[in-house]
């Protein structure tokens, strides 16, 4: 079931196609960042922003899509929402301070970051998709890291289903990105929860496959297995525009570096064009 009408030459040739990708966009997802209680987690932070500058050394552009805006807010403010509306309440206590330590972790090596609040409607929006994309193009041109968070302050929606996974998804179609990769607290894509069930295989690849695979997430999702039916959409989202994706687990060492290597790392998602047309 793995790689089930997959070729091995199919899967490394998607392997080698993300590890020498130019334009990488990573995003991290809350329980990438925030501890047991949901407060945000400095020594998951740290290890994500050195993840990320291992990219930069090899001279790759990153975009970082960061959620833990409102896992922030809760740690600041010691309350957990019960509705929308203090949830989004707490984003906006806990965007500030994200940023702040974002900076702080980036400065180690003297690297800038900048921040972008957008929403599903800024990329549909022709005109102002237009101003966001000249704006990253010239953050990267200055060589500093855009860090693109929705903004619930006035996303609702996305509060409730799918957090920043689409938005990556589409911000990576929309921007001509050669990799995204979505990094959370799970190795991949997995035949059941391995939270809960310790026979659960990773699965190495999805294409042909995505029917198959795509009925396990379902099923999973009825159990919240980790917010993977989003993750897995908005991957295939991307192959499906000839762009590979990998979901990998956060905490693994050297997880982006071991990508850049072609290692077989989480679950890659095969470009539907087929990679050997890139």
């Amino acid at each position: 079931m793995l790689s089930k009408g997959l070729e091995n030459k199919e899967i490394e040739q998607a392997r080698q196609l993300a590890a020498d990708a130019d334009r990488v966009i990573v995003k991290a997802g809350t329980n990438s960042l925030t501890d047991d209680q949901s407060n945000l987690d400095d020594r998951k932070l740290g290890k994500l922003v050195d993840d990320i500058v291992s990219l930069l050394e090899q001279e790759k552009d990153v975009i970082l899509v960061s959620s833990g805006a409102i896992g922030a807010g809760k740690g600041r403010v010691g309350y957990s929402e019960a509705n929308v509306e203090e949830a989004q309440a707490l984003s906006t206590v806990g965007q500030s301070y994200l940023m702040q330590r974002y900076t702080e972790s980036f400065e180690r090596y003297d690297q800038k970051i900048a921040q972008l609040l957008l929403t599903q409607h800024d990329l549909e929006n022709p005109e102002r998709f237009t101003n966001v994309r000249n704006t990253i193009e010239t953050l990267l041109e200055w060589d500093i890291v855009p860090i693109i968070n929705e903004n619930d302050a006035v996303a609702t929606e996305e509060i409730q289903i799918g957090d920043n996974d689409m938005l990556s998804s589409s911000v990576a179609v929309d921007i001509d990105v050669d990799l995204l990769v979505t990094l959370t607290d799970v190795g991949g894509v997995y035949t059941g929860n391995p939270k809960e069930d310790s026979t659960a295989e990773r699965i190495e690849a999805v294409g042909r496959n995505y029917d198959e695979v795509q009925a396990i997430t379902n099923e999973s999702s009825s159990n919240k297995f980790g917010g993977i039916q989003t993750k897995v959409q908005g991957a295939r989202n991307v192959s499906e525009h000839g762009i590979p994706a990998i979901i990998a687990k956060s905490t693994q060492e050297g997880v982006l570096e071991k990508i850049t290597a072609g290692d077989s790392v989480g679950t890659v998602f095969i470009p539907e064009d087929g990679v050997q047309n890139r």
